[in-house]
């Protein structure tokens, strides 16, 4: 789980990312913005370790939560880029092309020796899973154990990497475990206390339309999201909105790609905003905290047109499982 944490893989593409837009004349503001947006795509793009965990609380099968997810997924990437390409055409100086360089050739060895090996990872897991051949942990497992042939393979195994990875995978699976544990007792004292059934009740009691049911929901979560990491959000909220929207005809598959559409405006709106905070970690001392939230209201702006665009036409997101079941 913890090489699918979308978050995690934030940090290790800002940490470069970080140092290229300090380097070279792109605007900062619109630099900050790509890449805090782009990082939160993780929520949307399978493996998805929020999709996952949506799946195994909500009891929905993952494989259609990847399906579904995929092309609201790259409907919004390609939003994004378009937003780019509109703002670069209209003010060239946003991004200027740099000036040339200088590069050394890539021969096949260093392909061989450097990109192959990624891409047959990716192959692997992918068609593990959408092979149907296992299941997502599974594939993550049959993943580590090629990864393990390939760097033994390049003669790069030693005990200091295996227990550097060991211990790297300790620490975020056991933060997600102790989370999951916080979150499980407090939904269990709160199920045993008559909540969800007084929830229920409320959401029912409003006198309002299945569709401004789900409006409600949305609220809920853009609300929590300004306070809460996704994890929480979800354990403590899913079990008791899905058994709702079920009732209500509509389907949990479809709920839960507006949940990770929500998730990606949470991961960048203030005051949590957990990607500012990541950014800021690695960003030149120069880009101040006002500087990264100022920055990521446009890509917001996009999350929530997409989002809006999704609940008014679910048949976007659910025609793909429907046609490969």
């Amino acid at each position: 789980m913890a090489a699918l944490n979308p978050m995690q893989l934030t940090i290790a593409v800002l940490s470069l990312m970080a140092v290229t837009f300090s380097e070279l004349p792109y605007d900062k503001k619109l630099a900050i913005g790509v890449i805090c947006a782009g990082g939160s795509l993780g929520t949307m793009i399978p493996p998805s370790i929020v999709l996952i965990v949506y799946g195994l609380t909500a009891e929905v099968s993952v494989h259609k939560l990847f399906l579904a997810s995929f092309v609201p997924g790259f409907v919004l990437a390609l939003a994004y880029y378009a937003y780019i390409y509109i703002r670069c055409t209209l003010n060239p100086n946003l991004a200027p092309m740099p000036d040339k360089v200088e590069v050394e050739a890539i021969g096949w060895k260093d392909i061989i020796h450097g990109f192959l090996p990624f891409l047959l990872l990716i192959f692997i897991v992918f068609g593990c899973i959408y092979g149907g051949v296992t299941s997502i942990t599974e594939a993550a497992g049959v993943a580590v154990g090629a990864t393990l042939m390939v760097i033994y393979a390049r003669k790069e195994l030693c005990k200091e990497l295996v227990w550097q990875a060991l211990k790297r995978t300790l620490l975020s699976c056991g933060i997600i475990l102790w989370v999951t544990f916080g979150a499980a007792v407090l939904i269990g004292i709160y199920n045993l206390s008559g909540g969800q059934q007084y929830v229920t009740s409320f959401i029912a009691g409003l006198g309002i339309s299945p569709f401004a049911t789900i409006l409600v929901m949305m609220l809920v979560f853009f609300v929590l999201g300004l306070f809460m990491d996704w994890i929480g959000i979800l354990l403590l909220t899913i079990p008791i909105f899905v058994p709702i929207v079920t009732h209500l005809g509509y389907d949990p598959v479809w709920f839960g790609v507006l949940f990770s559409l929500t998730m990606q405006v949470a991961f960048l709106s203030p005051p949590f905003g957990p990607a500012a905070f990541y950014l800021k970690s690695v960003a030149p001392p120069e880009i101040s905290l006002q500087t990264i939230y100022a920055s990521l209201w446009p890509f917001m702006l996009i999350q929530i047109a997409i989002l809006v665009f999704m609940l008014a036409f679910p048949g976007i997101a659910l025609w793909l499982p429907a046609a490969l079941s």
